[in-house]
């Protein structure tokens, strides 16, 4: 696997509360010692906010007008903010991607956002992230609901492979665990609850065999136990077109709450079949496959030959569709729309079958 080497500053780590609420997050007096690394240690004089976007996670863009020479600044916090307790549990989730931020992006050649700074209570398991604002800085975030072409996929599918690159950095990270397997295994998400999802509009086009609650779970845990037999790579784990955005230096990958050790194949199946039409990804699907595997390869990666490689990808393509069955905090014509693609690539690929589930 390649050598890894820093390639962009470490974000501050201040030692300050974490924020509960939006007013909270947006406080000048708190913006104030949360930005003095990039503030000058300069006073907040005006907070102007710019966008909210409300998920599990609140994202919220803003600018700051601090006192001095450091000016006007635009930035994006993300955090659990105004939720319920229940909510909050998933805290640990936040502090994973700020970790990733702290010790993870710092030596990766991925394109993500500049994080200035994290906050984190540990023993709270909370955490919020301070960045640079993309879309100020002219980059353009990618609509879950926008289709890919070849070529936006093989820009995207280039930044995985890079990320993968750096899976010499799992060495001695405990604290970046194999997500599949605990996914595979919620205790509060059971055969009948995911059924109830699936037989919503989300499952309309898929056949009955695939929209089987019992069976798709069983389809994930068998995913998950041949995978953790497998070689482990640094994997993003949610890369669906709304983590994906575009700046003129080409594609990034944001949202890292499901950074997981797991094979390659989990990553490379999930955004393809996710972020392309079901008709191109029919047609296109195998040879983009092949340019992930030259693009790794050439990165230092060993990776299994081009029959092996398919099997593992239409094995893998059950973690997309799984992931997006659960999923019940997204607007539901974005969830309609990945479960169809990730739900109909498991009808083509025969996932079931190629996983010995019944």
């Amino acid at each position: 696997m390649t050598d890894v080497k820093s390639t962009r500053p470490i974000p501050a780590e201040p030692a300050l509360r974490v924020p509960a609420t939006l007013d909270e997050a947006l406080d000048p007096a708190w913006l104030g010692e949360a930005l003095a690394s990039v503030g000058q240690g300069a006073k907040v004089r005006s907070v102007e906010t710019v966008e909210v976007i409300r998920t599990v996670a609140t994202k919220v863009r803003f600018t700051v007008t601090f006192d001095g020479a450091a000016g006007t600044q635009a930035f994006c916090l993300k955090g659990l903010l105004d939720v319920d307790e229940m909510t909050r549990l998933g805290g640990a989730t936040c502090v994973l991607e700020g970790d990733f931020y702290l010790r993870l992006a710092p030596q990766l050649d991925v394109q993500v956002p500049e994080a200035v700074a994290v906050i984190t209570d540990r023993a709270a398991g909370q955490s919020v992230l301070l960045m640079r604002d993309l879309i100020a800085g002219g980059g353009r975030f990618c609509s879950a609901l926008e289709a890919f072409t070849v070529d936006d996929a093989a820009s995207s599918l280039a930044q995985i492979a890079r990320l993968h690159a750096g899976s010499a950095l799992l060495d001695g990270a405990g604290w970046i665990r194999p997500r599949a397997a605990e996914l595979a295994r919620m205790p509060h998400m059971t055969a009948d609850i995911l059924q109830g999802l699936l037989d919503g509009p989300r499952g309309d086009n898929l056949s009955p065999a695939v929209r089987n609650g019992a069976r798709l779970i069983a389809g994930m845990r068998a995913l998950a136990d041949r995978d953790a037999g497998r070689p482990q790579f640094l994997v993003h784990g949610d890369a669906h077109a709304g983590n994906i955005f575009r700046t003129a230096q080409g594609s990034g990958l944001i949202d890292w709450q499901v950074l997981q050790r797991a094979g390659w194949a989990i990553d490379v199946a999930y955004h393809l079949c996710a972020v392309l039409p079901v008709e191109l990804a029919e047609q296109e699907e195998r040879r983009l496959l092949g340019l992930y595997l030259d693009l790794a390869r050439g990165h230092g990666l060993t990776l299994p030959g081009a029959e092996e490689a398919w099997r593992q990808y239409r094995e893998s393509v059950m973690y997309g569709y799984y992931m997006w069955g659960i999923t019940r905090r997204v607007a539901p014509d974005i969830t309609a729309q990945f479960t169809d693609r990730l739900g109909r690539a498991v009808m083509r690929h025969e996932s079931h079958a190629l996983l010995d589930v019944a």
